[in-house]
């Protein structure tokens, strides 16, 4: 019975905590189905039971009871008790932290969200020996119920007998009726809305076979009418699995790869709390053939892509949430994944919520400056140090934000190379005499002496150096294909000299690499002088007002006149003596070389 004074009044708090912030019905069903897999399930079955309702002047077939089959280990009398009590259960000791439960919140929270009754069978030698106990809002509203009633043996409803494809020798149901809150009113559309959800959050388990998750909606009046029955697929955001839910031409293949050949995940040791512990974090992008079309992020796989942006936050192989913090506002973010996965130890660190469905800690480092923080030259491992000495969560995340922030920027520019029109690209290389020009100048200065390191391999069989130079291209940045297209001009057209762009790494604002008997000048399209030079001068002139392309024009001569500026600066502050000496030499050395190759093209 309540006393007037009772701190907590417990009629009044758990009507309270009905508003306890699960997104929809599918995340809550997943605190059932966590509880399933966490109990040893192999197969798990969600089951919504539709009824005819009248509604206004018609009748309409309305969602009346939802339940969770499971055929895990079961629970006995006390533990059954324990589960549906508040903060209370099995995996809440320290040196229990190693699974996907630890709150003690899951069944009942995730229940109340969504109902005002759950009733729970559970069984471990044959289903004919279930105990069954319940929690009934109205009755703990009206002061009926003020503990979880003593489990007792009960026969199951034979509805669920009808509609399961069997019971386990030891296995719990979990029933949820008098649903008042849930968003979705069918069966229909609470599984097509919860497939997305699940198949993401599970997709491990899914893809090895572990478990096995059915979803059906059946006729309450009519049991052995199944209106609608599926099996839950994996959907990889990081697009690497396959055989997923993920539309054709990519529901047998991966859409994505993984970044930076077969070194995607990188691995960070974490101590806390005396423990160390292991946090990874994988990274892949779009294949260049996900990406070909005119709108290929309208097309039906590009827009799946686009309903999975995001960080994806695993704890404990289940996912916690698709994190948008790192997203920015545009289009082609669809085209990258990141996975970051951690163990339940570190819950407490990232800032895991009860109802496993973010990591705040982890977020909020989407938002976090980093660059501000390393001001006075200060390294990221002094900065990291500062942070653990005043117990700062961030401190211990910082080196993982970093890496995130790095690689996604990285992974941004090589999307924006594959957004690029290739058609006009091509166009403009194959229109081009520079690099036949210079090819030419070149053979006159070897017949005048002047060899060059990358002459020796001109000897190799055409297709060895067709292979060096593609493997050199896309080692600077440049995509495969591109890549391969450039090598094979290359070599078959006799040329000395290939010409092209990437993202690059680097302060400078070319690369030059040899191989194969070429010279490889790539651009760097990060550096200021690609965008205020070259960029102006790349985009389409045909129907533009001839106003604007004096501007460009104009603009161009003015980045020109700043990259010229540079070396000038460049050379100003050089000492007196050898380093300043051969500064000006390699210009006048430079300028001379360039005036020949100047010339051969007039």
């Amino acid at each position: 019975m309540t006393k007037q004074h009772d701190i907590v009044p417990v009629h009044l708090v758990v009507q309270a905590m009905r508003d306890n912030g699960y997104k929809n019905a599918a995340y809550a069903l997943a605190e059932l189905i966590d509880n399933s897999i966490q109990a040893g399930a192999t197969e798990v079955e969600v089951l919504c039971a539709e009824k005819e309702t009248q509604l206004e002047q018609r009748r309409r077939s309305r969602i009346h009871k939802i339940a969770v089959l499971d055929n895990g280990n079961g629970m006995d009398s006390t533990v059954l008790r324990m589960a549906l009590q508040f903060g209370n259960g099995t995996y809440l000791a320290e040196d229990k932290h190693t699974g996907m439960g630890r709150f003690g919140m899951g069944l009942p929270c995730s229940s109340i969200s969504q109902c005002k009754r759950v009733d729970v069978w559970t069984w471990q030698s044959g289903v004919g020996n279930a105990i069954y106990t319940y929690l009934d809002l109205n009755e703990i509203k009206n002061k009926q119920l003020t503990e979880v009633p003593e489990p007792r043996k009960c026969k199951i409803p034979e509805i669920w007998e009808k509609v399961t494809t069997g019971f386990g020798e030891t296995g719990t149901l979990v029933v949820w009726s008098d649903i008042d809150r849930c968003m979705w009113k069918t069966g229909k559309t609470i599984l097509e809305n919860s497939e997305f959800v699940i198949g993401r959050m599970y997709r491990k388990f899914l893809d090895t076979k572990e478990v096995v998750i059915r979803m059906a909606t059946f006729d309450l009046d009519e049991p052995t009418k199944i209106m609608v029955e599926k099996f839950a697929k994996p959907n990889d955001p990081g697009y690497l699995m396959a055989e997923t839910v993920c539309p054709a031409p990519f529901d047998k293949t991966p859409m994505f790869k993984v970044w930076e050949g077969d070194n995607y995940e990188a691995t960070f040791t974490i101590e806390f709390r005396g423990q160390k512990h292991e946090v990874k974090i994988r990274f892949s992008y779009a294949k260049e053939e996900a990406r070909q079309g005119k709108n290929p992020g309208k097309l039906p796989h590009g827009q799946h892509a686009g309903n999975n942006m995001g960080v994806s936050v695993v704890r404990a192989r289940r996912e916690l949430e698709l994190d948008q913090s790192w997203v920015q506002k545009r289009p082609t973010e669809r085209w990258w994944g990141v996975e970051i996965e951690f163990p339940p130890a570190l819950d407490d660190l990232f800032g895991v919520a009860n109802n496993k469905q973010s990591a705040r800690n982890f977020s909020d480092m989407a938002s976090l400056d980093i660059e501000s923080l390393l001001k006075d030259r200060k390294t990221i491992t002094e900065l990291k140090e500062e942070l653990n000495q005043d117990e700062d969560p961030r401190g211990p995340l910082i080196e993982i934000a970093q890496k995130i922030d790095k690689t996604i920027a990285s992974i941004r520019r090589l999307i924006d190379e594959q957004t690029l029109n290739p058609g006009s690209g091509q166009r403009r290389h194959q229109g081009s005499l520079a690099e036949k020009v210079a090819t030419d100048v070149t053979e006159e200065r070897k017949k005048d002496g002047h060899e060059g390191q990358s002459d020796k391999d001109e000897s190799l069989p055409l297709e060895a150096r067709k292979e060096i130079i593609e493997t050199t291209l896309i080692e600077t940045g440049v995509l495969e294909s591109k890549a391969e297209e450039l090598a094979a001009k290359t070599v078959s057209d006799g040329l000395k000299y290939t010409f092209t762009k990437a993202g690059m790494e680097t302060a400078a604002f070319f690369s030059v690499k040899t191989g194969g008997g070429a010279i490889m000048i790539t651009l760097n399209a990060n550096h200021p002088a690609y965008k205020n030079l070259v960029g102006v001068l790349e985009e389409e002139v045909e129907g533009v007002d001839p106003e604007i392309l004096r501007s460009r024009l104009t603009n161009s001569l003015e980045g020109l006149k700043l990259l010229l500026m540079a070396w000038a600066r460049y050379e100003d502050e050089q000492p007196d003596g050898p380093r300043r000496n051969k500064a000006q030499d390699a210009r006048v050395d430079w300028g001379r070389v360039a005036r020949q190759f100047l010339e051969g093209e007039e």
